[in-house]
């Protein structure tokens, strides 16, 4: 990858781009580090379930900004949610699946309900950490009542998750990559920074804790390897097609091939299994926060807790089912092939590859959901195995598993676009 990047930067197009990536995404960590006036969160949201928990799977994607308070602190997680909200929609309702189909114009609708969709969820996750940390305002230092004070965090905070959206568009339209998937990427670096440098600020101050580092890192490095293994990792089943003869030309001909992806449906089970468990935690810290339920919630549903954790292992196994039934459509893949000449050595066309198909994914996704809820149950299962240890917290709290799925996911696609801009650029045609 260092590689191509420094090969990239020797075209001069390509290093125009690099460079204004860097510079917007430069500009989204300068808003990162505004904070709103009258608005603490440093002591109410630090240290929050490394990333488990709703607000703290928030924070580590903005990249600590929501525990500083900052305008920018809902970060990407608004257009995320009505991204995958919108998409679930285009199956669920056949009015947006012919819109989705059709062409440009069509994404360009789609794009536009979800910002619309984006906008409204940031409007309420502003409310609801408003409403919840609402002890953090500080309207004496606004000189205003605290209502006033709490509606214009609000609005700043939704005016902050918007522009970060035109941030991320415009970083895919005039850079490389992503842009949304970068602001994730750079969010989740600074996290794993200050967690980084708050355990070495703990070695400081006891050397027994420069072995919980070595074992830690040592053990990141195992993880890291297997997630690129995984996220790399695909079936790929033999297609080929017949020979057509169109007037005076044959077509047709040529072998290729389907690729399955082994994790095809990213880090998403785990965001969505996540988000569903506490989300009552959420609704209840915000409309009930001293009733019964919310603190049994808390003492038997909490993050840590066993039953959490079993939860947790069964809806990523549902989600990851779920989403590889919506992205990987046997049908449509088996009909297309039949329409363009194609068939699977062995396999008749139509339902006979369509069930082939389905029998193959069905045999990944297993796999696959295995792998996720091993990946989402390490943190919970270390803090169970390590409780008291404050090094091993904030080592955690700097890599979770699930910020690592996101950085090798982030990381593979944007090597993916770099050399697909190189190898554009290199490509002399056949005149030459």
């Amino acid at each position: 990858m260092f590689k191509t990047l420094v090969n990239a930067f020797k075209v001069k197009d390509l290093r125009k781009k690099i460079l204004i990536t860097l510079g917007l995404l430069v500009l989204y960590r300068v808003g990162c580090a505004l904070v709103c006036p009258g608005f603490d969160l440093s002591d109410a949201i630090a240290g929050n379930d490394s990333g488990t928990s709703f607000f703290g799977l928030m924070n580590m994607l903005s990249g600590d900004a929501l525990s500083n308070g900052s305008i920018l602190a809902l970060g990407v997680s608004p257009y995320i949610t009505a991204s995958i909200v919108i998409q679930l929609l285009a199956v669920a309702i056949p009015s947006l699946q012919n819109l989705s189909k059709q062409g440009e114009d069509g994404r360009r609708k789609m794009n536009f309900y979800t910002r619309v969709a984006a906008l409204v969820l940031a409007l309420a996750q502003a409310i609801g950490i408003v409403v919840s940390y609402k002890s953090a305002i500080n309207p004496s230092y606004l000189n205003l009542p605290t209502w006033v004070a709490g509606a214009g965090i609000v609005l700043i905070l939704t005016a902050g998750a918007m522009f970060t959206v035109w941030l991320g568009e415009k970083i895919t339209q005039l850079g490389i990559g992503n842009g949304m998937s970068l602001l994730i990427f750079v969010g989740i670096l600074s996290s794993a920074g200050s967690g980084i440098a708050a355990a070495f600020q703990e070695v400081g101050r006891d050397l027994n804790n420069l072995w919980t580092v070595i074992i830690y890192l040592a053990a990141l490095v195992l993880v890291f390897g297997f997630i690129v293994f995984m996220d790399s990792s695909e079936r790929r089943v033999n297609v080929k097609y017949a020979k057509q003869i169109k007037g005076r030309k044959m077509y047709g001909g040529q072998d290729t091939f389907i690729p399955i992806r082994m994790n095809a449906s990213g880090v998403m089970p785990i965001i969505f299994a996540s988000s569903l468990l506490t989300l009552p935690q959420l609704v209840m810290s915000i409309f009930w926060p001293n009733s019964k339920a919310f603190y049994w919630y808390q003492n038997y549903m909490g993050t840590n807790s066993w039953v959490y954790i079993v939860l947790l292992a069964l809806l990523i196994f549902a989600f990851a089912f779920f989403y590889a039934k919506i992205t990987f459509d046997t049908e449509d893949i088996s009909r297309r092939l039949q329409q363009q000449g194609g068939f699977i050595p062995g396999i008749r066309p139509g339902k006979t590859t369509a069930d082939y198909l389905n029998r193959i994914s069905t045999r990944i996704t297993l796999f696959s959901a295995v792998f996720l809820a091993i990946i989402a149950l390490i943190p919970s299962l270390a803090f169970k195995a390590i409780p008291d240890n404050s090094t091993f917290a904030s080592l955690l709290n700097a890599f979770s598993t699930t910020g690592l799925m996101i950085m090798v996911s982030v990381a593979l696609e944007f090597e993916k676009g770099l050399s697909a801009q190189m190898l554009m650029r290199n490509y002399k045609g056949f005149l030459d």
